[in-house]
């Protein structure tokens, strides 16, 4: 009888070792090596300058990912729900706008008063002033966009948008925080920074090759797009005019989170959101992707996930950090966006049941 049970025990054992090798999992991790965490010190001190904010209701809505001003002050939100939510200019009577059956992520109005939504189930899509909805685009170069996920709108009509990862989908993986943290964990390079014409009603590929392509941003000269690498803690430049045109740099690196959503901000100044501090499992296993792939075995509890610390920063365009405003113990997690107004800085999150509003005067901007 106990050699039996021994026999079952090691056989048990043997299917366990098993799964943890062999598994099917999605991701085909590659090696890379992560830069050293420099933590919150230098430009990036602690601080809780974040606190200041206050919170506006949405409604039954989470999930306000972006935010985007109308020509009246109106202030229009992207949730979970795919509702575009719209609030008056004072932050008040929250109403279900829209609703794109999808998941809105990155919103910005161009020229014409038209709200184009980057989509991470739909694509790019344009919503009119009286809600009409079309879908600008699903395909760039022959390659499905499966994951929207910020845009910014050009002075001369073109759309820049990024594609965060064309091999993991947020409708194929399950949502769009499941399919970020595959992306992250291949670190693959499947995202890339899109533009659409309205001229040819055509996308197409400017930049591939991203770890998880996420926040796009318009230089105010409009000579060059902003591109968060969020999986690489970095931020590119990608020349659209002048002497570099169709070169690419970063003009900053190492940041000590991932960077979801940049905008353009006013006085030369960049905002980005960083969604959460840098998991130091994900970069000490950065050189090893067999590891990797057996994390990906383990249950989803245990794996590495995005954790709660406010932080935004402002950059200049060369990449030095102007701004950073932190909350260590934040009452509103997974900062995704910020959109500067005159008077105020409005911050989207991931998974928050109202959104966020700043005073510049609170934090000496």
């Amino acid at each position: 009888m106990l050699r039996k049970g021994l026999f079952a025990l090691l056989i048990i054992l043997l299917l366990i070792v098993l799964y943890f090798l062999a598994w099917p999992v999605p991701i085909e991790p590659v090696a890379w090596k992560a830069p050293p965490n420099p933590g919150y010190t230098g430009p990036f001190a602690q601080n809780e300058l974040l606190k200041a904010i206050e919170f506006l209701k949405i409604g039954a809505n989470h999930g306000p990912e972006d935010v985007a001003i109308d020509d009246q002050g109106r202030i229009y939100l992207a949730t979970h729900e795919g509702v575009i939510v719209r609030l008056q200019p004072d932050g008040t009577k929250p109403e279900n706008w829209v609703n794109t059956n999808g998941r809105p992520l990155g919103i910005d109005f161009d020229n014409a008063g038209n709200l184009i939504v980057a989509d991470a189930v739909r694509g790019l899509l344009f919503i009119s002033p009286e809600g009409k909805i079309i879908e600008l685009a699903t395909v760039a170069d022959g390659i499905p966009i499966r994951y929207a996920d910020d845009v910014d709108c050009a002075a001369d009509g073109k759309i820049y948008f990024s594609d965060a990862s064309t091999k993991f989908g947020a409708k194929e993986s399950g949502g769009t925080m499941e399919g970020s943290l595959l992306d992250i964990m291949e670190h693959g390079g499947h995202g890339r920074l899109l533009v659409y014409d309205p001229a040819t009603r055509q996308a197409k590929t400017l930049l591939s090759g991203l770890n998880f392509a996420n926040g796009v941003a318009l230089s105010h000269d409009q000579n060059y797009v902003l591109i968060n690498e969020l999986g690489s803690y970095r931020v590119i430049r990608y020349w659209i005019a002048g002497p570099n045109i169709g070169k690419s740099e970063p003009i900053i690196e190492n940041l000590p989170g991932f960077p979801d959503n940049i905008s353009t901000g006013l006085e030369g100044r960049f905002w980005v959101a960083l969604i959460s501090p840098r998991n130091k499992l994900v970069d000490d296993l950065s050189e090893k992707p067999f590891l990797r792939k057996m994390i990906q075995r383990m249950p989803k509890f245990i794996r590495p996930k995005a954790t709660a610390y406010g932080h935004i920063i402002a950059i200049d365009g060369n990449g030095k950090v102007l701004k950073s405003l932190q909350d260590p113990k934040t009452g509103y997690p997974q900062n995704t966006s910020v959109t500067e107004t005159k008077d105020f800085l409005y911050i989207g999150s991931l998974i928050s049941p109202v959104v966020a509003r700043l005073a510049k005067s609170k934090v000496g901007l």
